[in-house]
């Protein structure tokens, strides 16, 4: 059986970067912290659209996370509405970003980082601009 659609990723950091993580996901992208199942762990689930698309897990101790080593992923995408108002949030909150528009008839993208320096890209279509 083929793949359908992405159902979520998750980001796994220690607690203090979780909740900027977190905090950045709600704040500035939009996502809302939603019910998650009662693991053992520590985490959010942040939701898009009543789909919870970002889980965030706390690190355990002896977790290590290397950012020092070459890695293949680029961006998480978002499709979003109402840009004036997504680049007054990136820049109320000093997020350096870049706009990318290729035809009038593409999506507009806002690429930026999120507070751990994964790549995130917001899509904007013609019509919800």
């Amino acid at each position: 059986m083929p793949a359908t659609g992405l159902n979520h990723y998750n980001l796994r950091a220690p607690r203090e970067l979780m909740e900027q993580l977190k905090d950045f996901y709600c704040d500035v992208v939009g996502l809302e912290v939603g019910e998650r199942p009662p693991f053992n762990s520590y985490g959010f689930w942040l939701y898009a659209g009543g789909h919870p698309v970002l889980h965030l897990s706390v690190a355990k101790p002896d977790d290590v996370r290397h950012t020092d080593v070459a890695t293949t992923f680029d961006h998480i995408a978002f499709s979003c509405i109402n840009q004036a108002d997504m680049e007054a949030r990136l820049s109320k909150r000093q997020v350096k970003y870049k706009v990318a528009v290729h035809t009038p008839v593409e999506p507009v993208q806002i690429f930026f980082k999120d507070p751990a320096g994964n790549g995130v890209e917001l899509n904007f279509a013609p019509e919800a601009i």
